[in-house]
């Protein structure tokens, strides 16, 4: 196939919604009444999928808002090539202006492949002083080689290891979908 890629929808937007009402369900359960809340989007992906579960998660929790705080993080580029050898991240005075002891963070990101930024992204809301934090990612890959874990899975993908699962989220793609590209 000489350099080609193939790209294969595995997730429409409709074929989708149903997986984030899934999502918003497990979250919910996560959470006890009266405690806090704060839902953290990890950029670029991330950020929008927090969005969408918070916006989904307000009325089942009687919230009238629920703000998502934007987190940036990042090891690998799309192709999943590497572009640091640690995890960056950078830190968001808006977390560190928080009372998390007593709260519930909700981290979210878009696919779980070896968990680095995961991991990264909870060690530092610990130090914040985060009392309970939970994970939720729209894709898991299953081949994690850090110690984390999502609480709140949309969908599991065993596939090859040289293949990508692409979220496609808005604003940055036009369409919501999951894409598998194969070289």
């Amino acid at each position: 196939m000489s350099g080609a890629e193939q790209r294969l929808c595995l997730y429409t937007a409709a074929e989708l919604e149903p997986v984030l009402q899934r999502m918003t369900q497990q979250a919910a359960r996560l959470f006890q009444p009266g405690r806090p809340l704060h839902v953290v989007g990890l950029l670029r992906r991330g950020e929008p999928l927090a969005r969408m579960l918070a916006e989904r998660l307000q009325p089942l929790l009687g919230v009238a808002e629920l703000p998502v705080i934007p987190l940036r993080v990042k090891r690998y580029a799309d192709d999943l090539s590497l572009l640091h050898p640690a995890t960056l991240l950078e830190e968001n005075p808006a977390l560190a202006g928080l009372e998390l002891a007593g709260a519930t963070l909700l981290l979210v990101d878009d696919v779980l492949y070896g968990g680095h930024s995961l991991l990264r992204s909870c060690a530092y809301l610990s130090r914040l002083g985060a009392g309970e934090i939970r994970t939720a990612v729209l894709v898991d890959r299953c081949v994690s080689s850090q110690p984390v874990h999502a609480d709140v899975c949309g969908v599991r993908l065993q596939i090859a290891p040289g293949d990508i699962i692409d979220c496609q989220v808005p604003p940055y793609e036009t369409e919501f979908c999951i894409e598998l590209r194969r070289r």
